[in-house]
């Protein structure tokens, strides 16, 4: 079996988060935060280890800026849903996840307006565009790190400054980068940063959090807890066991080097898009410039279903991949795929240039056999 769905979740984990999960549940398995013994406070430990290891992953001075969730859409809607308030006005782009488009279009209703500034084929934010979309009362800029589509890279640090000179707060999903990509909170002006711990973090699913600058006052989605934070915006029982698989694999990230692992990524992103190229048809969307995009591939075999593509890759070869819209209807219709979607590749740490490799010449059979 070959797994490149990793934009999705990561797979395989590393053998650390297997083990922390099963030790947890083994050993420390009680309510963290509810009780003063011995059992609830090392699972008190161990949530405050993952905010710490966290928060210096991403250059954050104060780990109670860290809440967690049970994913990044959570985050995003937690921090949208959050901060903005009747009057105001949000700017987001279209080559958002939905995670972040439909939250901001659904506070139309609130009396909340929004602007999604156009991309470019590439999926590259247009600079100009973004810059006079500011209005008196834009209060948010809502913005993808990385494409989920096609793994197109923004600039947060230009990002982050125009926000600043405008008094905007700067809110980044992070799903895509986290644990691959550098991100300095401060250098890059992010008043909030959502981000999965399943993804490039490799913890288990049902895990996510929240980053929230100490001047940012969210209005929580749901209330039982103290107006502080982090508690304010984690009611009821926490995912302790997935935190503490969490935690081990922020500190595998950080182990392993976040430049390893990008330079592992991108060393297969260059030789699947060099190969994918050799293949007439075979049209790639987003940048050629590998250090520009995330170690993602979007793909169309002509005017093949991307679909049909990706169930033979699975039913023939035992190839996971992801087809269809990606849960991101605004980037198709900016790149023109709404109806035929893509068919998307996404490569971890734990890939090898072998399957790779495998796949190219699965990709070349199924073109073959679909034209014969």
């Amino acid at each position: 079996m070959i797994y490149f769905d990793n934009a999705a979740t990561t797979f395989p984990k590393p053998k650390e988060v297997i083990d922390a999960t099963v030790d947890f549940m083994s050993n420390h398995a009680a309510n963290p935060g509810r009780a003063g013994h011995r059992m609830s406070l090392e699972a008190s430990r161990i949530i405050f280890d993952a905010r710490l290891e966290i928060a210096e992953l991403i250059q954050a001075t104060n780990p109670m800026t860290i809440a967690f969730t049970k994913n990044a859409t959570e985050s995003i809607n937690m921090g949208i849903l959050g901060y903005a308030k009747k009057g105001d006005h949000i700017i987001s782009t279209m080559m958002e996840h939905n995670s972040v488009s439909r939250p901001v279009s659904a506070l139309e209703k609130s009396g909340i307006s929004h602007t999604f500034v156009q991309c470019d084929q590439q999926g590259f934010l247009d600079i100009d565009a973004f810059e006079n979309s500011f209005r008196e009362n834009t209060s948010l800029v809502c913005i993808t790190h990385a494409s989920n589509v096609i793994g197109t890279v923004n600039d947060l640090y230009k990002i982050g400054q125009i926000c600043k000179k405008h008094g905007v707060a700067l809110l980044v999903d992070a799903a895509q980068t986290i644990g691959i990509f550098d991100i300095d909170v401060n250098d890059m002006n992010i008043a909030m940063l959502c981000a999965p711990g399943h993804k490039g973090l490799y913890g288990p699913m049902g895990t996510g959090f929240i980053y929230v600058r100490e001047d940012i006052n969210l209005i929580p989605l749901m209330f039982l807890q103290p107006d502080i934070m982090p508690d304010k915006l984690e009611s009821g029982t926490l995912n302790a066991v997935g935190i503490a698989g969490l935690l081990e694999g922020v500190r595998f990230v950080k182990k392993t080097g976040i430049e390893t692992i990008r330079k592992h990524e991108q060393k297969l992103l260059a030789l699947c898009m060099a190969e994918l190229k050799k293949i007439n048809g075979i049209i790639i969307y987003g940048p050629d410039d590998i250090t520009k995009r995330s170690a993602v591939i979007g793909f169309n075999m002509g005017s093949i279903p991307s679909t049909e593509v990706a169930y033979i890759l699975d039913s023939a070869f035992d190839i996971q991949v992801r087809s269809g819209l990606q849960c991101g209807s605004l980037a198709h219709k900016t790149l023109g795929t709404l109806e035929q979607g893509i068919v998307r590749v996404s490569f971890s740490y734990f890939n090898k240039e072998e399957e790779v490799m495998d796949f190219i010449h699965a990709i070349k059979k199924i073109k073959h056999e679909l034209e014969a």
